[in-house]
């Protein structure tokens, strides 16, 4: 024996069958769009204020370092003599502690990275910028568990050979 259409099984139901399965298939559409179409939306909604909070305050952050970074250009003091920039890199990385390993070559630096904290080499990025007068011209890094580990090369007026 083989098993009725589906159709010859629906007039088979009684009104309250039909009633019970239609509001049962109705239940599970109505749960498909929600946790498929609503749900997501409304999450990001929620989540909009953080962001723009978040978006915010690093936007702030920017501007504040370009303001930092107009001031430096504006000042139009000379470089330090390239000793003295050497030394102000090597003290800011030395703060990094065994997290970081600084080499020089020419007028360039690379400094690797191992597992370095994210507010740590945002500070020593501050300190060396300021400090030593140099800037990151390239930077491969990758965020691990314990932090940022890859390498940073510098470059800038503070490593330059003097004439």
């Amino acid at each position: 024996m083989s098993a009725p259409p589906l159709s010859a099984r629906w007039q088979q139901l009684s009104p309250r069958e039909r009633a019970a399965v239609v509001l049962a298939a109705a239940l599970v559409a109505g749960a498909l769009v929600w946790w498929w179409l609503l749900a997501p939306a409304l999450s990001v909604l929620r989540q909009a204020d953080e962001r723009q909070a978040r978006w915010t305050a690093q936007w702030d952050q920017v501007q504040a370092l370009a303001a930092q970074a107009r001031a430096l250009r504006a000042d139009g003091t000379p470089p330090p003599p390239r000793e003295a920039s050497v030394r102000a890199l090597e003290q800011a990385t030395q703060a990094l502690g065994p997290t970081a390993r600084l080499s020089l070559q020419g007028d360039q630096a690379t400094v690797q990275l191992n597992g370095t904290a994210p507010d740590a080499l945002a500070q020593w990025l501050a300190q060396v910028r300021i400090n030593a007068r140099v800037v990151p011209t390239q930077a491969r890094l990758q965020r691990t568990p314990t932090g940022w580990t890859g390498q940073v090369q510098l470059a800038g007026p503070g490593l330059e050979a003097a004439p």
